[in-house]
């Protein structure tokens, strides 16, 4: 397994010290300041959840735009954009890199995909590989490639303040109802030591004769706290789980020169931690007691040491997100 951070980085860390250590040791402080925070704030949305009026949907389709993994004739990155089709409408749920990277136009073309074929667009948080790109972060709006069409004033739901040129951005705080027989969990936090304070929702849907159905976008708040949100929703069992789940244990789809993006900066962990085997153990264990039917697994997060180890420890059918394919649930 090679490191995270090459050897070659090691020299610029040591003359860097004097100003890094002193600056690690205050993001340190607030970072764990927050951590408490943000489980507190949580559980107080969870609490004051209520029952949702989910309609029994007929039908839950799911088709990659984007994923780090690809059908032959697809494009991949290490983003993520689904198309969800249900008997009641759709929605396009995040935006990859937009215009950074090719893949996003690539793959809609291929799909004959346009942004008009959507009631909503639904963001699941406001990093680059969900919101549209770096630039998109920088100037807190959302991007979506040209030649997806214009938002032409359709609605996108966001979890946090954002603008987004051609769209009616509606920001999510609480539950609610979305187009297409849909429900967020509303914002549920994450503190980070490098990224800060998240807000990330995910999508609940009901399934008839089967139960719910729960995507993520990288699923940062845990899976086992956005579990907890969607129960309070309903009383139905968890059908299927999908989307991100963030395991970058030994490898990380982004990499700059000598260094291992995700297992650094998208751990949500100080530099001197790792996400663990004891990590991964403890979430497979608690996804069997959840105990879906069916776990659709994104690999734009998760190192593919740690999707196996899901595919192999899970006691449901576990698939692994491509670009390009469709998943009927």
């Amino acid at each position: 397994m090679s490191r995270r951070i090459s050897p070659a980085w090691w020299p610029i860390i040591g003359i860097a010290s004097p100003v890094l250590f002193p600056m690690l040791f205050i993001k340190n402080r607030l970072y764990k300041q927050n951590v408490d925070l943000s489980q507190n704030v949580n559980k107080r949305r969870i609490d004051q959840a209520g029952f949702l009026e989910l309609p029994e949907l007929e039908r839950f389709e799911l088709t990659v735009l984007l994923e780090q993994k690809a059908a032959p004739g697809f494009l991949s990155a290490p983003g993520v954009s689904y198309l969800i089709k249900t008997d009641k409408g759709s929605i396009l749920f995040d935006l990859g890199y937009g215009p950074e990277m090719p893949a996003l136009a690539h793959n809609a073309a291929k799909l004959r995909f346009g942004i008009d074929q959507v009631d909503a667009l639904v963001i699941s948080h406001l990093h680059p590989d969900h919101m549209g790109g770096f630039k998109a972060v920088r100037k807190n709006q959302i991007c979506m490639p040209r030649e997806l069409g214009k938002g032409n004033g359709m609605v996108c739901f966001t979890p946090a303040k954002v603008d987004a040129q051609g769209f009616e951005i509606q920001r999510v705080q609480r539950p609610r109802m979305l187009p297409a027989g849909i429900a967020t969990t509303g914002p549920l936090s994450r503190s980070f030591f490098f990224l800060g304070w998240t807000e990330e929702q995910a999508i609940v849907a009901r399934l008839k004769g089967k139960g719910l159905i729960v995507i993520t976008g990288c699923g940062h708040p845990t899976i086992e706290t956005i579990v907890q949100m969607a129960k309070r929703l309903s009383d139905d069992p968890i059908y299927a789980i999908g989307g991100g789940l963030h395991f970058p244990v030994t490898d990380s789809a982004i990499r700059k020169p000598g260094l291992k993006v995700q297992m650094i900066w998208g751990t949500g962990k100080p530099p001197w931690q790792k996400i663990s085997e004891q990590d991964l153990a403890q979430t497979i264990e608690n996804l069997n007691i959840i105990n879906p039917k069916q776990i659709f697994l994104s690999p734009h997060d998760t190192c593919d040491y740690a999707l196996q180890k899901f595919k192999d420890s899970l006691h449901c059918q576990t698939h692994i997100l491509e670009s390009g394919e469709t998943y009927s649930f």
